[in-house]
């Protein structure tokens, strides 16, 4: 409808992943740097999380594609399952043919067979399961223990996990320290910035064939504002803005097309106007919690700091009264030892009068004795 209008090959902001629309914002191009280690270096165990619409299964894609040649692989959306079907699922998923009622032992020796014909073959074999945050405990131990089908060198089967933050949580989980540990390489892709919106923004553009500058820089700045950086919520307003800005027939969307967007709506399931005030009343109140958490911190420092004070005092006090305290005691043992001395000198001259005493009783007896 606005394709020609605004000068577009194709539309520039489809909702369906295409790996050839792919943006490497900082994020985007960590997330595939790591991915592509976890592959190329046959780790065995690999996941990323992020958001709803940030971008995972984009990059997924876009990584399979350059990968895709020497490598079988398969890709459970399904993960609402149990986990004694999980083995047949994944059978299903390698197009292996198996017995609906055969063991899951035996479905094991058919994988394990499936997987040592791959491997003498020098193809590797990928399992991705997508929206892992819904597994259950038990799947997720089910799907550790593939981690055994391996030779002496190297693992037969790499796994990839997908989901939303809810899986770190979940895998952080005591009860899954084993499962946690098989995980070599892990990456959690975030939002993008005002800037990387920009970017995007006219990176898909350009690439549709569209001019630069279609998009004003108030305009993006609000539409980053109500997307938060995801980027499925923007091609949602870019698109719906086109539709409004061919409508009244603008060059240029600017901020009053974003923002007749978010009040209309108009049907199109974009990111609602309540949904837009919501973010802005989450952040008037975060903005009223952070007053507030200073002020509980001003105060604490002030109490802190009257303790402080009276701790101070305490010392002091508590210091001067042991200092009189020593001094009297001091003074005490003084006069003690005076005394003492005093005893002493008075015994040594009564013993000095009884020693000359002895000694002229003594002189008299020496001198009668000669006589």
């Amino acid at each position: 409808m606005y394709k020609q209008f605004y000068g577009f090959k194709e539309k520039p902001f489809n909702l369906v992943p295409n790996p050839a629309y792919l943006f490497l914002s900082s994020k985007h191009a960590n997330a595939l740097t790591f991915l592509e280690y976890g592959l190329t270096e046959k780790i065995g165990f690999v996941m990323l999380t992020g958001e709803i619409g940030i971008g995972k299964t984009t990059i997924v894609r876009y990584l399979l594609n350059q990968i895709e040649s020497d490598m079988d692989v398969a890709v459970i959306f399904n993960t609402n399952v149990l986990s004694d079907d999980l083995i047949n699922l994944i059978l299903s998923e390698f197009e292996i043919e198996y017995n609906d009622n055969i063991t899951k032992a035996k479905a094991l020796e058919i994988l394990y067979e499936f997987l040592i014909e791959k491997y003498s073959k020098g193809r590797k074999v990928l399992l991705i399961i997508d929206e892992a945050q819904n597994l259950t405990e038990e799947v997720l131990e089910e799907i550790r223990m593939l981690s055994n089908l391996q030779t002496d060198e190297e693992m037969l089967l790499q796994i990839m996990i997908v989901g939303q933050p809810e899986l770190r949580d979940k895998i952080s989980d005591p009860k899954l320290e084993q499962f946690a540990q098989r995980i070599a390489v892990s990456y959690h892709l975030s939002a993008m910035t005002l800037d990387e919106t920009g970017e995007y923004i006219a990176y898909r553009t350009k690439k549709a064939g569209g001019k630069q500058g279609l998009f004003s820089l108030d305009s993006i700045k609000k539409i980053f504002e109500i997307s938060n950086g995801i980027p499925r919520t923007i091609n949602l307003l870019c698109d719906a803005s086109l539709v409004y800005g061919y409508a009244d027939e603008k060059k240029q969307i600017d901020s009053s097309v974003v923002d007749q967007v978010v009040q209309e709506k108009g049907g199109i399931g974009v990111f609602t106007k309540n949904r837009y005030d919501q973010n802005l009343q989450q952040k008037d109140d975060s903005i009223k919690e952070q007053k507030v958490v200073q002020g509980d911190l001003i105060n604490k420092i002030n109490n802190l700091e009257n303790s402080f004070v009276q701790l101070k005092n305490l010392y002091h006090n508590y210091t001067r009264e042991i200092e009189s305290r020593v001094e009297f005691l001091r003074d005490e043992k003084v006069s003690d030892l005076k005394n003492a001395l005093k005893e002493e000198k008075i015994k040594k001259e009564k013993l000095l009068l009884k020693y000359g005493s002895l000694k002229e009783r003594y002189r008299l007896l020496l001198r009668k004795f000669k006589t």
